[in-house]
């Protein structure tokens, strides 16, 4: 049914909930490739205002995208919770907001609230936020998620350490992986992109860091981000898999331009958890997403970017994962144009992962091509540190040399711990001590030439 509402003289009409959304979006080069964005900025105010008046049972009862032709639209109207969405349901998208952001709305109402909420309506709440609303919102969440360390507590920051080597090379990984656990990083994951996505390739990258994690104790989980079924062969295979990781999208049609399905990654999680190697846990997922994969694989299905990229959280949260990010700009400017996007959509995947109950870290990060530049991505840290980031990337130099982009370095993570008083997750911090790295006081320790991780390697 269309949408409609009046500016002046002026009667904008939206033809559906998939347009009424897209032409409310804050403006995003993506989108404006898509063709979806709004045309003027009188027609996204326009947009916003009728949004806003929208009652939240609309997407109860319109689906953009149709339950017949898309899984993940099934997934979510299948698994909605009446009883959570009790208590708003009498509310409009605007009135949501007001809801969101009361003094009164705490942490517990949040987790209560997380399944009565489908990611069409977080998505078209943040459409009606400031970036100081994302904040508020998103730091009032907690969610917490164990393997062999607990994440996600208030008051932690925790760091994946991420050791990539350009040919996949043992003694350069382990290079950046000393490096990184001499600064403290890599309580969320020690998490390898391998350069080829080939199962000797990664048993031999698993073996390595487990061997590594047993020497030192380390209370922390690894992973390899291959392919799911890259990982499902190394679990046959007797492979030490912590972690299964993969990247998803919002839409059928995006995961399956990933390679995967629903059940596919039913599959992963069973496969990875009949291995037990979770010594407090059981969270034993880990999904990345990202604005724009909808649109560069052809498959948005008429969506904007953020619509489509917070129906992923949907997907990921059907999975139970230890860790979901979103590499926020990664994908490149013809998504995220400049600094300004990329730090709006980083907000808003941080605010509407949280929203949904996702354990949400965000890869700070643009390409080389972008209008943006660390500047901007230390502003970005600095916003989503306040906000209550999960955990964020470890990267020596900040340059991953394998992958080409520009993310955050493990000084990064020394700076927004110290400056908002964040800590590494307990059990990691307790190590981190027990090895001479950290003191009581949560400073970092200089590490001599006879250290342990030193010698040890």
């Amino acid at each position: 049914m269309p949408y409609r509402h009046t500016v002046r003289q002026t009667r904008y009409v939206f033809d559906d909930l998939r347009t009424l959304l897209a032409r409310a979006t804050p403006r995003r080069s993506g989108d404006e490739l898509a063709g979806v964005a709004a045309r003027s900025a009188e027609e996204r105010v326009a947009a916003q205002m009728a949004l806003a008046d929208l009652p939240l049972t609309t997407f109860l009862a319109e689906a953009v995208v149709p339950y017949e032709q898309d899984e993940v639209t099934r997934l979510i109207i299948d698994s909605h919770d009446a009883g959570a969405f009790q208590p708003i349901r009498h509310l409009t998208v605007g009135g949501l907001r007001d809801y969101l952001l009361s003094l009164t709305t705490d942490t517990d109402t949040l987790r209560q609230l997380q399944p009565g909420l489908t990611p069409e309506m977080v998505a078209a709440v943040s459409k009606l936020m400031r970036n100081q609303d994302l904040i508020t919102v998103a730091a009032k969440c907690e969610v917490i998620t164990r393997f062999r360390n607990t994440i996600g507590l208030n008051g932690r920051l925790s760091t994946r350490l991420q050791p990539n080597h350009p040919t996949d090379d043992v003694r350069g990984i382990a290079a950046s992986l000393v490096d990184g656990l001499l600064y403290g990083a890599g309580d969320a994951v020690i998490g390898i992109n391998p350069a080829t996505d080939h199962v000797q390739t990664t048993i031999r990258l698993l073996d390595m860091l487990d061997s590594v994690r047993e020497r030192f104790s380390i209370p922390a989980q690894t992973c390899v981000l291959s392919h799911l079924t890259t990982t499902l062969q190394a679990v046959e295979q007797g492979a030490p898999v912590d972690l299964a990781f993969q990247s998803i999208g919002g839409t059928e049609g995006v995961n399956a331009s990933f390679g995967v399905n629903l059940g596919l990654l039913q599959e992963g999680l069973e496969a990875t958890r009949s291995l037990k190697r979770g010594t407090l846990g059981q969270h034993v997922m880990y999904f990345e997403t990202g604005q724009g994969s909808a649109l560069s694989a052809n498959a948005h299905c008429g969506l904007d970017q953020q619509t489509a990229e917070v129906r992923a959280y949907a997907v990921a949260r059907a999975f139970e994962p230890l860790l979901v990010n979103s590499v926020v700009g990664f994908i490149g400017p013809e998504y995220l144009y400049d600094g300004k996007q990329i730090i709006r959509a980083g907000l808003e995947d941080h605010c509407c992962g949280k929203l949904l109950g996702l354990p949400m870290g965000v890869d700070i990060c643009y390409t080389n091509h972008a209008e943006a530049d660390q500047d901007d991505m230390d502003t970005l840290l600095t916003v989503l540190g306040t906000a209550g980031v999960t955990f964020i990337m470890g990267i020596p130099g900040a340059d991953d040399v394998m992958l080409h982009y520009q993310s955050t370095s493990f000084h990064d993570a020394l700076y927004i711990r110290k400056l908002l008083n964040r800590r590494p997750s307990p059990e990691f911090e307790h190590w981190l001590m027990s090895m001479g790295l950290l003191n009581d006081q949560g400073q970092l320790l200089p590490a001599g030439t006879g250290h342990r991780l030193l010698s040890g390697m």
